[in-house]
């Protein structure tokens, strides 16, 4: 089999595989500079495919002849896809015999597309999973073989949840291997409601909306760590953010009796408090420009925050609001680990 996948979240199905299968190629994509003061380094899947002694084929993109050619030339019979960070052109999908089946980290068709934990996060979705299809031309559109449910921990960041997404998908994907070998496979076209996507998130969209509720903050906040990384800007310098605490109303959560404005900043010995659309936030942890994290109170010190404080602007940061289709995995035979896989 050919597997394709680039970064760590897709190492662990990469070494599954190869204890179980023979890989005879593993795509990724080139070396990249993964920090601001490093040079290129290649890709995680790139450093474990070499360590277990699979060839290694970094192409910035399989639309070339010789990338196609290179491909044809492996002879696999199916080719497995996580995260591997670009397009397989239709040239490719049907060179597999088993064509190439992708884990992607939702309920499909709930979050097409790049990031998928980030939105489910920033949403507030309760449950997720993840999903093996089979490549088509259409975006996360192919047929459903597989799926297993995650639930999103309250105080999940998007790293932690796709942490556990990683891992909890490796029996999904031996579990649909085992079933395309044996021809119980029962592929199942997606519904056509219950869509919603999930296009990549970049830096300029992690700047935190302090506009909307506390609790609708929160979610933004943890959706964007550790990446790309929520950010603010006092006085025109940028200041990240790691995740708040939102008040907790008449319970006796932090801020209940402050009232701030949207992004005001209130400093007190051992907590900050920032103004949201509805009640304020704690800050927990922040990283000025060009400086290590630090405790929001330490820093509020350094900074000497007057009266009035606040972070500049209130930039809208889209519908943070909503819940995504969990769908239901119809007839299928359980696979372990919460996987379950359509069979005929």
């Amino acid at each position: 089999m050919l597997f394709a996948g680039t970064p760590d979240v897709a190492v662990p199905t990469l070494r599954a595989l190869a204890e179980r299968h023979t890989v005879v190629g593993a795509l990724t994509r080139p070396p990249a500079r993964r920090s601001r003061r490093g040079g290129e380094e290649p890709s995680p899947v790139a450093v474990a495919a070499r360590e277990l002694g699979i060839e290694v084929l970094e192409w910035t993109t399989l639309r070339t002849p010789e990338a196609q050619e290179a491909v044809r030339a492996l002879g696999a019979d199916v080719a497995v896809v996580v995260a591997y960070g670009a397009l397989v052109p239709p040239a490719l999908l049907d060179v597999p015999a088993h064509g190439w089946i992708n884990l992607h980290f939702s309920l499909l068709p709930a979050w097409r597309g790049a990031a998928p934990v980030q939105w489910a996060v920033r949403s507030g979705d309760e449950i997720t999973g993840a999903t093996t299809f089979r490549l088509t031309a259409g975006l996360d559109t192919g047929p459903v073989i597989g799926t297993m449910t995650e639930a999103v921990r309250p105080r999940d960041t998007s790293g932690d949840l796709l942490d556990r997404l990683s891992e909890a998908g490796v029996p999904l994907v031996l579990a649909t291997l085992d079933a395309l070998a044996d021809g119980s496979a029962s592929p199942t076209e997606q519904p056509e409601d219950g869509v919603s996507l999930a296009p990549k998130v970049e830096v300029a969209d992690a700047r935190v909306p302090w506009h909307l509720p506390a609790v609708a903050v929160d979610r933004f906040v943890r959706s964007m760590t550790p990446a790309p990384g929520a950010w603010t800007e006092l006085a025109g310098t940028r200041v990240k953010v790691a995740p708040v605490v939102p008040a907790a109303g008449a319970s006796g959560g932090v801020g209940d009796d402050v009232v701030l404005a949207p992004g005001e900043i209130r400093a007190g010995k051992n907590e900050v408090l920032v103004g949201t659309g509805t009640s304020p936030v704690a800050l927990g942890e922040v990283a000025p420009a060009g400086r290590s994290w630090m405790r929001a109170a330490d820093w509020a010190r350094g900074a000497r925050l007057g009266d009035g404080a606040a972070f500049d602007g209130v930039v809208s940061g889209g519908d943070a609001g909503g819940a995504s289709d969990s769908g239901d995995a119809g007839a299928s035979e359980r696979a372990g680990d919460g996987a379950a896989v359509n069979r005929g």
